[in-house]
């Protein structure tokens, strides 16, 4: 209850700032911006080649364009006098896309809420089978080698690109769609008090095989909990995560 009053007299102060940040950390983001620049940069050289059979693949099977750019929603800290806010920032997220060109949102937009609701029933229903994989799996805008790249994540290695350019970060909660986060409670609202990730604690915690509530909830520790060792922790076990492909959709 008292985040909700606090999160709610930040929005009153200034529309799209969340609340303040937490202090002393500023060492922390410096050298997580820094590792950023490092990772990102060497995985863009060294992965070069796959994301050319990836590009290829993508044009042979479904003509188009080669990437997808989507909007999301993210964060960044800002200075107002002595104190750093995190504020609400959309921005375009780039992946290789997996899905036929100029499809309808509409059937993901139904099962992101009912994931939000917790609707079993609903979200059954849009799947055509009853999963614990809370992401919509049996997506028929899925183009032939989307689902596999899907698997192992391999549709957001665009997304070191984002890193790059400072829109994210190696580790951090997963940027939301915009109509994903306009269903939010107040207190999931609290995911974007960090910078969005490529992968974040509940990546690499349960994936998509957690009630939407303890996704936040994974996310929510991170934020309070933000240290570079628990990112070098979520990057080593991140890889293992993928491989296993446990709750991909």
């Amino acid at each position: 209850m008292q985040n909700e009053i606090n999160l709610k007299s930040v929005h009153e102060f200034d529309s799209g700032i969340l609340r303040p940040a937490i202090t002393g950390r500023d060492m922390y983001y410096f050298s997580k911006r820094v590792m950023d620049l490092i990772l990102a940069g060497s995985l863009l050289l060294l992965l070069s080649p796959i994301m050319l059979v990836i590009a290829a693949a993508i044009y042979i099977y479904s003509p188009g364009p080669i990437f997808f750019k989507q909007e999301r929603v993210g964060a960044k800290r800002i200075r107002r006098g002595n104190i750093h806010y995190w504020q609400q920032e959309n921005f375009h997220c780039y992946k290789f896309r997996t899905m036929k060109v100029n499809v309808d949102t509409s059937l993901h937009q139904h099962y992101v809420q009912a994931l939000i609701q917790n609707d079993q029933k609903t979200m059954s229903r849009i799947q055509g089978n009853e999963s614990t994989v809370r992401k919509l799996v049996n997506d028929p805008r899925i183009i032939r080698p989307g689902k596999f790249l899907r698997k192992f994540s391999l549709d957001e290695l665009p997304q070191l690109w984002n890193v790059i350019i400072g829109n994210m970060s190696m580790i951090g909660p997963r940027p939301a769609i915009p109509y994903e986060v306009e269903m939010y409670k107040s207190w999931h609202l609290r995911r974007l008090e960090a910078q969005p990730g490529i992968s974040g604690l509940q990546q690499v915690k349960a994936r998509c095989i957690a009630d939407f509530d303890e996704q936040v909830k994974f996310d929510v520790d991170y934020v309070d909990n933000q240290s570079l060792w628990l990112d070098i922790k979520i990057a080593l076990q991140t890889p293992f995560a993928i491989l296993t492909s446990r709750g991909a959709g």
